[in-house]
């Protein structure tokens, strides 16, 4: 297959907020061109990226994942609904020596081992396994894996231990990936041949402008406090920053296709499921947000702007467009970071870019964003610019290499 990379571009002002914390509890921050900046980490993104997919039903459950230590526990809920005769014990013992056939190593928390020692009730049930890792697993490779389970019910253990059996257990952890799986990628250190290459690469979102943390002092008054007592119940500090950050993605589109095989049904084109996991995709990336402290904050924000880029070429990222960080000389950064972006992104592809291959979206928001419109065509809504994105994809996948 021919190589299709996608490139999404974004600016997003989000007033004082604490997105992704640090270790001390501070908004994360990094140096770029010599001067601090605000920074949301790409797995802080990526987080938001999968569980809006699900919160705003872009796609099917059935096309999502989940990752897990419980994954035995997870697995034993799906055989005991395959087949209600199964007690609880027992659909976890099966479930456990599906999970090990299939690569993955668990094992009973030594808190909870422990634990369960101490208790004399003798009816207490058994500390379910737990993987030593989080596993990822699609919701039909679950599915698939319950019913190897029950299949082998009888004596789960000698079932397995046969090499087609085995065999067949890899193979179902192995095949049929979700969406997000395709999308983000599997890793498993210990067998990696099970492992999924990633299709999207998220950057770190950071400030186009110099960025300080504050600290805001607050206090909390005890409701129940009628003493003339001076002082408040409770205080405290929470450390934030504004911003306007620069966000960048890259999708290898080509990737995606190759992850998700054949498709997630085998009762449509190859294109459509590659076609529902960009859009997904673009949507998610543009509309979702970090929710770190936000009952504090409310930091609901969107885009000011979103150019989206499908290419033939590598992925281009135009951050450097802010290594000069932006100045607040006008009163604010949306305007000179939009200038900026519109004038490095034609440079860069005026010397590096291929205009027969490339086709460019531009999503914009008020008169700050203005010069951006010379990018490429314009859309006017997010579900606009979605669309226009997925078909486009779906004409490169059919057209023949």
């Amino acid at each position: 297959m021919n190589r299709i990379f996608l490139d999404v571009h974004a600016l997003q002002t989000v007033p004082p907020s604490n997105l992704n914390r640090d270790d001390t509890g501070a908004p994360k921050t990094a140096v770029y061109g010599g001067v601090p900046r605000a920074r949301v980490s790409s797995q802080a993104w990526k987080r938001a990226i999968r569980t809006y997919f699900d919160d705003e039903h872009l796609l099917d459950p059935a096309e999502l994942g989940v990752r897990t230590k419980k994954v035995v526990e997870l697995l034993a809920d799906r055989i005991a609904g395959l087949d209600g005769t199964v007690e609880r014990e027992a659909a976890l013992k099966l479930a456990d020596e599906t999970v090990k056939a299939a690569g993955f190593k668990t094992e009973v928390p030594k808190r909870k081992a422990d634990q369960a020692k101490k208790n004399e009730d003798p009816d207490a049930p058994t500390p379910a396994p737990e993987s030593k890792y989080l596993v990822f697993l699609s919701s039909r490779q679950l599915d698939g894996l319950a019913h190897l389970a029950l299949e082998g019910a009888a004596d789960i253990t000698a079932f397995l231990k046969t090499k087609e059996n085995k065999a067949r257990a890899k193979e179902i952890a192995d095949t049929r990936h979700s969406v997000d799986i395709a999308l983000f990628g599997r890793m498993v250190a210990d067998i990696a041949d099970i492992n999924v290459d990633a299709a999207v690469q998220v950057a770190h979102a950071i400030s186009v402008h110099r960025v300080d943390n504050e600290s805001d002092y607050y206090t909390a008054v005890d409701d129940e406090n009628k003493d003339e007592e001076t002082g408040a119940g409770m205080i405290g500090t929470v450390d934030f920053n504004s911003a306007t950050l620069y966000r960048y993605a890259a999708l290898g589109v080509h990737q995606l296709a190759a992850n998700l095989g054949q498709g997630l049904r085998e009762d449509e084109p190859r294109t459509e499921p590659v076609r529902r996991a960009v859009e997904a995709f673009v949507h998610s990336f543009i509309a979702s947000l970090p929710t770190g402290k936000i009952n504090t904050f409310g930091h609901h924000t969107q885009p000011d702007a979103v150019v989206v880029k499908l290419r033939a070429t590598r992925p281009i990222s135009f951050v450097s467009a802010f290594e000069d960080p932006v100045r607040s000389d006008a009163g604010g950064h949306v305007r000179e970071a939009s200038d900026r972006l519109a004038a490095y992104g034609s440079d860069v592809e005026r010397a590096y870019g291929d205009p027969e291959t490339t086709q460019t979206w531009v999503l914009r928001v008020g008169p700050n964003t203005q010069k951006l419109v010379d990018l490429g065509t314009q859309t006017e809504t997010m579900g606009e610019l979605v669309e226009a994105v997925g078909k486009a994809v779906t004409e490169r996948l059919e057209k023949p290499e």
